[in-house]
Order: C-alpha cells, then structure tokens, then sequence
C-alpha cells in the first residue's frame, strides 16, 4: 500500500498531498512511514478517504495517546477522542495557533478529517516554525531563545488554564530550532514588560504568516490531514457562508523543551496602580507555582 503512494509537494515551506493509501487499512509499519513524512512535509493531506468515527479513532492512537474530550459526536467510549467542530458564515479557529499550547505537554499530532466543506472558501493555512525562526536576524533569535512566554485557555473561556513554554523549543525528533509562541493562546512575554511583549510577540505573530512560510489548501470532503504541532502553526479563513463540519482526534505530546530564561519575570517594580493590572494573570501563574513548590516553571 506505501509503495503505491503517490507523494505531491504542495509549497517549499511545507506541505505534501499523498494519494495512493488507505488510512484505514494503515497498521503500526505504515504509520511508521507516515510519521516520516510530517517530519519531511510537517503537515499532510490525503484526499478521498471514507475513514469511520472508530477507525479514525484506531488511526490516531497508532500514533499515540489520544485527547478525551466531553461533549463528542457520539456517546460510545471508544470514540471520546473525537471533537467535531460546525461552523458556517466563518467564524472558526481564524487565528493562527498551535493545537492545545496552553497545557503543559500540548498536543503533538492532529489527525483532522473533512467532513463537509463549503464550495467556496474555508481554506487553512499552515505555518512552518522552523523556517519562520531561522529565518530571523541573528540578534532576534539570541533574544526569543533567552525568553519564556505565558499561554493561557483564554479563547476557551479558561483563562485560569495556563502554562509556560520556552519562545524558541527545540523539536525532539528533528532537532530543529522552532518559533513557539501563537495569535490564539500566547498572552505575553515572562520576562517583558507588558508594553515590550505586545510590541515583540505582535511582530513575531504576523512574521509567522508570511507567505514564505505558509502552505494554503482547499478542501473536499473526505480529506484527512496530519500535522505537527510541535513544528506548526494554522488557521482558517473565515470567507465562507455554507457549513463547514470538521472532526479531529490530538495525539498529545511532551514538555517542550528549550533554553533557559536568560533573566527573571517582570512583574511592575514601585507602587501598585491601574497598570499593575496588566500583571495580574503573571502573579497568579507565579503564585501557583511557588504554592506547587516549583519556583517559576518555564516548561
């Protein structure tokens, strides 16, 4: 089944169209060769695929320990991993980010099946990180490497949800060097001021989506995507009017890891005013973290 697969680059920054293959006849040899592949293309798409709630269920735990989520498109408990997203008139994960960078050990693969697509628009786009953090100035990777950055579940009405990863991670399987901060999830910057971390992290926010660095795809049903995102970024435009049904399970990753701070949390020195409110969600993660015994975690 791999030897037949026919293998189409879709950008030089990322991205390959493969036809060719099951995914539901794929056992744990052939993911073998897909995990390959998303660590030369990064994000994969195979069209024309009839993939069944319980077998892409069986898919993606091939590739690790899967996400439960709550509220799900079927009651049985085999198919707790899959989180069914509608949306129509737009609307929908239009902001670029990395799948669930506000936990601890975020997601690692996301396995997104097409399930009904507008004709016209809701098309995403992918970033590549790597690309995006190599090609920064010398000076401006030194300064993101030696930084730390609050995400926070903020977007999902969790904003007590918060962790803090490294600005640059190191990805464990290709040792690339990866830009780790999203419009969606990050807050700021640890170690910034508040007026400092809005004018870094809105630079670094749109450099991510320079064309140089993106892949865009057009969908049709029956599409199934993989991608890292441990190495990525994505989003989707918001230029459609008919309905758009997605459905996913997330292979959860591990710890990034990456540099040491280079310098300590700024939190605003003198007497509390109006401002020190812009501090307020830092204290509480550093709060938490020193009642955990942990000190600051830059995990």
């Amino acid at each position: 089944m791999i030897e037949q697969a026919q293998v189409k680059r879709l950008a030089s920054a990322l991205g390959a169209e493969i036809r060719g293959v099951d995914l539901a006849a794929v056992g744990p040899e052939e993911a073998e060769q897909v995990r390959a592949w998303i660590r030369d293309f990064k994000v994969l798409l195979f069209p024309d695929q009839s993939l069944s709630a319980a077998e892409h269920v069986t898919l993606g735990r091939l590739f690790g320990e899967l996400e439960g989520h709550p509220h799900l498109v079927d009651s049985h408990q085999d198919l707790q991993q899959i989180l069914e997203l509608r949306a129509s008139r737009g609307g929908v994960a239009d902001e670029w980010h990395s799948d669930l960078s506000f936990l601890p050990e975020p997601a690692e693969i996301s396995i997104m099946k097409m399930v009904k697509c507008p004709d016209v628009g809701g098309d995403t786009l992918w970033a590549n990180l790597a690309l995006a953090f190599a090609s920064l100035s010398e000076p401006m990777r030194d300064l993101c490497e030696g930084l730390t950055a609050l995400h926070n579940a903020e977007p999902h009405g969790r904003p007590e949800v918060m962790t803090v990863h490294p600005m640059v991670r190191t990805h464990p399987e290709t040792g690339e060097k990866v830009l780790f901060v999203n419009e969606h999830f990050t807050r700021r910057i640890v170690e910034l001021s508040l007026a400092e971390s809005e004018m870094l992290l809105g630079y670094l926010k749109t450099w991510v989506g320079d064309s140089r660095f993106t892949v865009r795809y057009h969908w049709t049903a029956g599409t199934v995507a993989f991608w890292d995102n441990r190495c990525t970024q994505h989003m989707v435009l918001s230029d459609f009017e008919e309905e758009r049904v997605i459905q996913r399970v997330t292979v959860m990753g591990d710890k990034p890891e990456g540099a040491e701070p280079r310098w300590s949390p700024y939190l605003r020195p003198g007497v509390r005013s109006d401002t020190s409110r812009h501090d307020r969600l830092l204290r509480k993660y550093l709060r938490e973290q020193a009642g955990e015994g942990g000190g600051q975690a830059s995990s």
